[in-house]
């Protein structure tokens, strides 16, 4: 029977922008398993040039597929500019973290033999995308995983497939064999069926805890097979000590409200001193009244867009009540400017006094503020949440940055700068209920192939000096 159609609208303005009908998991891996040998037996020199042909037509179609992105997913215009272009990026990282990180190596080893280090492939991997960053983020995990000789089957979320097509038919012009990248569309059931498929080595996921720890589960029992999982934050920003005001608001928005709210990097609490509370949301109110929120194509062009859809956005709505009903107090509180459009304005909702503060991450634009009476109290409130991905400090105190590094919970620890907006060429990552130390960007080569060591010598010779009967007549 087949499955239902996977139907794309634009949230920003309820057209449709793609349709079509789930894929057949079981032929998509089967067409990526003929398809990896011969790729995986191509030289590297091969793989980087195609890979770079691969960035070529991105360039090329960079317009039209920032207007794919900026569509489906709501994003402004010059955002979705940006995405692609860490597209086109990432071949070129990835190379370099190829060549560092799992590149060949010769190791010291006794007289007359050697010691080789070189990593192999797992073979076909399956990649879950996310609907935030549907082109760089699994183009993060592909561009890596293809260089490292694996096959790919990718499936896009089913919120995103017009931008995952795409970006499969810039690999398949490049000259990627078809065989080798393949795509699922589908919902959930084909997302479970490509993850518990018998016929991939591995899983490269993006998306959140929920999910990311069910798979962990699904995986328990599957040494054999390579999982990462990035997923992600309940991230905190800290305000401390005397700083600039104006420039801690405007990082603080950027953290916050940047794409909506929907990053996995975004600030989603704000802990700051509660002598500068009052002046500093004072600051904060005066940029958010200004921030531009429409659709992605407007002039002047918006700070953000709608969320992904109206579910995700009724979803927000009814968490904000529930903070105010927790003992929260609304500062600013989350509208909804157009009646069945999922355009949603910033808000703060103060949680200082609340019975309790829920340990969640709300993808979206609305961001708990605690005030805390010393610092020690700061850095206990920002540690108090299973997620460890983003962390900032914004103070002029380096004392301060150096106990805040050293004892703030998360993989990406900032200083006067954003949670968000992490870098390609260093790796990404966190703790707890944000990803299973399988950091990527940079180090996506890590999980990418895996290592294999190698003790040579041209010709076999071998003698046992030691614990041997002697044989009769020999002294």
């Amino acid at each position: 029977m087949a499955g239902q159609e996977i139907v794309s609208i634009e949230p920003a303005t309820g057209a449709i922008l793609w349709r079509g009908m789930p894929s057949d998991v079981d032929e998509e891996v089967a067409r990526a398993r003929e398809g990896w040998a011969g790729w995986a037996s191509q030289p590297l020199a091969f793989r980087i040039e195609t890979l770079r042909r691969f960035a070529n037509v991105v360039r090329q179609r960079a317009e039209g597929f920032a207007d794919t992105i900026a569509r489906e997913t709501g994003k402004p215009l010059w955002e979705a500019r940006t995405e692609v272009e860490t597209v086109v990026a990432k071949v070129d990282i990835s190379v370099t973290a190829f060549s560092e990180r799992t590149g060949q190596r010769r190791i010291d080893a006794p007289m007359n033999t050697r010691m080789a280090l070189r990593h192999k492939p797992h073979g076909v991997l399956a990649v879950l995308g996310p609907y935030n960053f549907p082109a760089h983020l699994p183009n993060g995990h592909i561009v890596p995983a293809l260089l490292a000789g694996n096959a790919i089957v990718f499936k896009p979320s089913e919120k995103t497939p017009a931008s995952g097509a795409f970006l499969v038919d810039c690999y398949h012009a490049a000259g990627v064999p078809e065989s080798v990248v393949r795509m699922v569309i589908g919902g959930p059931d084909e997302g479970k069926a490509l993850a518990a498929h018998d016929g991939i080595d591995g899983l490269l996921f993006t998306g959140s805890a929920r999910t990311g720890l069910a798979l962990n589960r699904l995986y328990a029992d599957r040494p054999e097979k390579i999982l990462a999982l990035e997923m992600g934050g309940n991230n905190p920003i800290v305000v401390w000590g005397q700083p600039d005001l104006y420039a801690a608001a405007v990082l603080v928005v950027q953290s916050a409200f940047t794409t909506s709210g929907q990053r996995c990097t975004a600030a989603r609490r704000l802990i700051v001193d509660e002598t500068l509370a009052d002046p500093l949301l004072a600051e904060i109110e005066k940029i958010v009244s200004r921030l531009i929120v429409g659709e992605p194509h407007a002039d002047p062009a918006p700070f953000m867009g709608p969320v992904i859809d109206n579910d995700v956005a009724d979803m927000l709505t009814e968490s904000f009540l529930a903070l105010l009903t927790m003992g929260g107090r609304a500062i600013r509180h989350l509208e909804r400017p157009i009646d069945n459009r999922p355009f949603l304005t910033p808000s703060l909702i103060d949680m200082t006094g609340a019975g309790e503060s829920p340990d969640v991450e709300l993808f979206g634009p609305i961001l708990q503020v605690y005030r805390a009476k010393t610092f020690d109290d700061a850095i206990r409130t920002a540690n108090d949440t299973r997620y460890g991905l983003s962390a900032s400090l914004i103070s002029q105190d380096p004392q301060l940055y150096n106990a805040f590094w050293a004892n703030i919970r998360a993989g990406i620890v900032n200083w006067n700068r954003p949670t968000n907006g992490a870098s390609s060429g260093a790796p990404f990552g966190g703790i707890g209920w944000s990803g299973n130390h399988r950091p990527s960007a940079f180090y996506a080569a890590d999980y990418c192939a895996y290592p294999v060591v190698s003790n040579e010598a041209d010709q076999a010779r071998a003698s046992i000096g030691i614990g041997l009967r002697d044989v009769d007549g020999d002294r």
